[in-house]
Order: C-alpha cells, then sequence, then structure tokens
C-alpha cells in the first residue's frame, strides 16, 4: 500500500504520525511517500502526479486553504482518503482558547528562543560529553552517570534536542567521579544495563574499531565476572549518592530520554516543596535478576 505525506514544512510532524500508527501494524506492508516544503501549487502538482501514478491514503498539513482543496479535491476524484492531521486537534484547542489559530505556516520551525535553546543545548553535549568539561557541570540541566557502552551519549544528544543540556560522566572501575557531582545543583541519573546485554555491545564495539589482538576471554572490559562487578558497583555507588538508576536494557533511546524527563520533573518538584528524594532500588536487582530494575 501506498501511503503519501505532504507536508508545507519539514515533514517530521507527518513522519512522526505515521512511523508511530504504521508500528501497530507490523504486517503490513506500507510504501511511504514522502513530500515536504510544499508551498506552491506548482510544488504541489509534482505531488498530484505522484498521486495519480502511485494513489494511496493521504495524510497531509498543508495550512495555504488553496492548496488543501486541490489536493482533497484530486483525493475525491480518484477515491482515495485524505486527513488533515492536526485539523481535530486545532479545533479543540479553539474551542478551549474562544480564539481563531493564525494560517501560519510552519510555526514549530522558527528561529525562536526555543530553536536557539536546542542548539544550545546541542553544543553543551558536545563539549561535555564522556566525563569533558566537568567544570560545567554546573551548568547542566541534568547529568547521566554509568558504565561505558550504557546508551549515555546518544541519550543526551537526544534530550538536547529537547532543549535540554545533559552532561554524561563515565564511572569507570579505580577512577574517582568529578568532585562537581558531589553536590550538583541539576538532578544525577544513572543508566544500568544487564551484563549480557553490556557485554555483547561491548564485543561489537571492539570489533568496530578492530581490536582484533584483545583476548576477550582475559581483557576485564568484557570478561563475564569483571563486567557484573563493574555493573554492581556503579548501582551501589548510585544507591549511595542517592541517584535514581534506568536499566536501559530492553529501552529504546526514546524511551530512556522520556524516563530522564520524569525523573528531572520529579526532582525539581522535590527541590520546590524540599522533600528528600525516594530510596533508590536495591543495586544488586537490575544485575543478578533478584528483582525489578529502576
Amino acid at each position: 500500500m501506498n501511503l503519501h505525506l505532504v507536508s508545507d514544512s519539514t515533514g517530521e510532524t507527518l513522519n512522526s504520525i505515521a512511523r508511530a500508527t504504521l508500528a501497530r501494524f507490523e504486517d503490513q506492508q506500507v510504501a511511504p511517500h514522502r513530500w515536504s516544503l510544499i508551498r506552491s501549487r506548482l510544488q504541489l502538482d509534482r505531488v498530484l502526479e505522484g498521486l495519480r501514478h502511485e494513489p494511496g491514503p493521504v495524510l497531509f498539513t498543508l495550512v495555504d486553504r488553496s492548496l488543501r482543496h486541490a489536493l482533497e479535491e484530486t483525493c475525491e476524484r480518484l477515491g482515495v482518503p485524505c486527513l488533515s492531521v492536526l485539523d481535530q486537534v486545532v479545533d479543540l484547542l479553539q474551542g478551549q482558547f474562544g480564539s481563531q489559530p493564525r494560517e501560519k505556516r510552519a510555526a514549530q520551525h522558527v528561529l525562536d528562543a526555543d530553536y536557539f535553546r536546542r542548539i544550545d543545548a546541542m553544543h553543551y553535549v558536545l563539549a561535555h560529553d564522556d566525563g569533558q568539561g566537568a567544570a560545567g557541570i554546573a551548568e547542566a540541566d541534568v547529568c547521566l552517570v554509568g558504565v561505558s557502552r550504557s546508551s549515555k551519549t546518544p541519550t543526551c544528544f537526544y534530550l538536547a534536542n529537547r532543549g535540554i543540556k545533559a552532561a554524561n560522566v563515565p564511572i569507570v572501575p579505580g577512577a574517582a567521579l568529578p568532585p562537581e557531582l558531589e553536590a550538583t545543583p541539576c538532578p544525577v541519573v544513572g543508566l544500568t544495563i544487564e551484563t549480557n546485554a553490556l557485554i555483547e555491545i561491548r564485543r561489537h564495539r571492539l570489533r568496530l574499531i578492530g581490536a582484533a589482538g584483545v583476548r576477550q576471554d582475559t581483557n576485564d572490559y568484557i570478561d563475564p565476572e569483571s563486567v557484573k562487578a563493574e555493573i554492581l558497583a556503579a548501582r551501589r555507588l548510585c544507591t549511595r549518592m542517592g541517584w535514581p538508576v534506568i536499566d536501559v536494557t530492553r529501552r529504546s533511546i526514546e524511551e530512556t530520554a522520556a524516563t530522564v524527563l520524569q525523573l528531572m520533573e520529579a526532582w525539581h518538584l522535590r527541590q520546590k516543596r524540599g522533600t528528600a528524594p525516594p530510596q533508590p532500588l536495591d543495586p544488586a536487582a537490575a544485575v543478578f535478576g533478584g528483582g525489578p530494575s529502576a
């Protein structure tokens, strides 16, 4: 089946909606056709030509009324369903606000304060990745800690795209943490992962960097007992410091980031109320399978 995604902007909204929806139809074969930055009749004509050659449902976000009308008219003539994905949301909010929405194309992509905050956050992550620039932790919105290859860096970059300045500090056996973490003005969140999963990720990492000469049966980096002890020590450190821990073993980066945002919100709420953080879970649970992971 063909699925046409027509947008007068970058198409990110449509792509996200389509991806989330199609994930629920795993047994269906869908060929998406993405048409972005459609802002003139000439550009729309190319969309309509593609629609005639490969007809299929259309999801669109077009503000220009004449373009919308032309697209809807063509879809009706071809007998294919056509849906403006934001109309119901706009109608609901219009009823709540009691005012008419402005016909503003790509309003979410203007160069406003939010845009520059995301760019600033991206620069921050680049400068404070993997323990770099420890003195700058004081400027962070959140700090992620965890053993090597526990997805700290990709999570930080995902958060930066949301405008969050995220520092990440590795927990390395035998190495002291930066003193800035002792009394950080931002929430600190630990990331942990199951032993076998971490070993497989690290082995893949060694293969990528060409570490063929490393004896994988004796290298502490991937030795099962050493890795298990490393994870447990990191969990115990987080418990001692009162830092919440997220088990990322079966979580996507998006899910991990969403949980970090929830923990950040809870941290700020406790700061506002002046209450103590909840006690972390048993640090051995996620390592030895004795209970739920944080």
